[in-house]
């Protein structure tokens, strides 16, 4: 299926893996080729959009970098990867498929299902042979940064802050979609992406939920707090597995990020709907176990996707408390502008109901400039330790440098 869907300039698959968590993901979609679209700034065009197709599925994405418009701050630093601000397509084609089925939308599904069952599916090989990953920041200035963060946490600056580096490769010639087989391979995680506009490319293997709408319910499953899986060692893993559960420092950032989500997600809800259905729940990946909460509400009637959106974007778990001034910050000790990373992809259902994801543990690619690059983050408060945040960030790159 995604062999056949390389003949499209934009196309977005998202894939949950078969992974279990609650509410449910649909299992594996695919949306290519563009009836219509709108993208850029001004996001009263994108509510316009979606008014206009509200019988149609609609898939794209939000960069992070929406903010300036939300918050009106500013991104000075450079974009090589330079994803727009947003982007929503109409699909000439859609697909579905679980377990039993395949179902197709399109004018004539019968000739799409013979396109896909002839295509060539001869392995391709990453052409990443000469790639070195180099980081954007060094070790010692970026305890250094931590330090001077914590500083500002002590001021009253903030509570906390997700600060975030880059990890990059130039020039870089790659072949996205062995790649995205390959981290899929690593990280089988349960918001996964493949998704390409133009020359831009975003490979995905997210583990966490940004929003989900269904009916007159929305909810938010925010990640803060990750300790490594100790594969071969059933008793060490389950200890990681328990020390995370048991970590203050980590409880502490959990709850920071469940409070913002709560007063995020009250602006939209009706008043005394907003809860937290689920505190420091442990979830295991492949490559490390996660601390998820999970904030629920009931929307009030008539709420706007871009009402929610600027209610709630971007996403607590990616910036911190308080929201805007931790971005100003971000903006202020970050190297590289994050555009799409930290952002969220996903779909607009007919009937307005939604799924988005958060845009971590994800290599973003521009075809044309031959420039690749991926960000790690952790959440900075008074009591971390620069040492420890660095090893964090280093056991978030490690699915994506083994791509390469």
């Amino acid at each position: 299926m995604l062999n056949w869907a390389q003949q499209f300039n934009t196309f977005c698959f998202l894939d949950n893996h078969q992974y279990n968590i609650v509410p449910h993901t649909l299992e594996c979609l695919l949306a290519a080729g563009v009836k219509d679209k709108t993208e850029g700034s001004g996001i009263s065009s994108l509510q316009n959009f979606i008014d206009k197709k509200r019988n149609s599925w609609l898939f794209g994405h939000l960069s992070y970098d929406l903010k300036n418009e939300l918050e009106q701050l500013s991104s000075n630093h450079t974009d090589n990867i330079q994803f727009p601000d947003f982007f929503f397509f109409e699909p000439e084609v859609i697909i579905r498929l679980n377990e039993k089925e395949m179902i197709i939308d399109y004018d004539d599904p019968d000739k799409v299902f013979t396109e896909i069952e002839n295509v060539s599916l001869t392995s391709k090989k990453n052409k990443h042979s000469e790639i070195t990953i180099s980081n954007r920041i060094q070790k010692d200035e970026y305890v250094n940064i931590v330090n001077k963060l914590k500083q500002h946490i002590l001021r009253g600056d903030c509570y906390e802050i997700n600060f975030c580096q880059e990890f990059f490769a130039s020039p870089a010639d790659i072949d996205p979609l062995p790649v995205y087989k390959t981290l899929s391979d690593i990280s089988p995680n349960p918001f996964s992406c493949l998704y390409r506009l133009d020359d831009k490319w975003l490979i995905c293997a997210s583990p966490e939920r940004f929003l989900k709408k269904e009916g007159k319910k929305i909810l938010s499953q925010p990640i803060k707090g990750t300790s490594k899986r100790i594969t071969g060692d059933d008793i060490k893993d389950e200890k990681s597995k328990t020390d995370l559960y048991e970590s203050s420092k980590d409880r502490s950032e959990n709850i920071m990020v469940v409070d913002l989500v709560r007063n995020d997600l009250s602006k939209v809800c009706e008043e005394g709907t907003v809860k937290a259905e689920e505190l420091f729940g442990i979830y295991s990946f492949p490559q490390v176990h996660q601390m998820i909460s999970t904030v629920s509400g009931e929307l009030k009637p008539n709420a706007s996707f871009t009402e929610i959106i600027k209610s709630t974007f971007p996403m607590g778990s990616m910036t911190g408390a308080p929201k805007k001034r931790v971005m100003e910050l971000v903006e202020q000790y970050e190297k590289t502008r994050r555009g799409i990373f930290s952002g969220a992809v996903g779909y607009i259902s007919p009937g307005n109901d939604f799924d988005f994801n958060v845009v971590i543990r994800s290599i973003m690619y521009n075809h044309t400039n031959q420039y690749l690059s991926f960000q790690t983050g952790s959440a900075i408060t008074f009591y971390s330790d620069p040492e420890k945040e660095w090893e964090e960030c280093m056991l978030k790159a490690e699915a994506m440098k083994k791509c390469f």
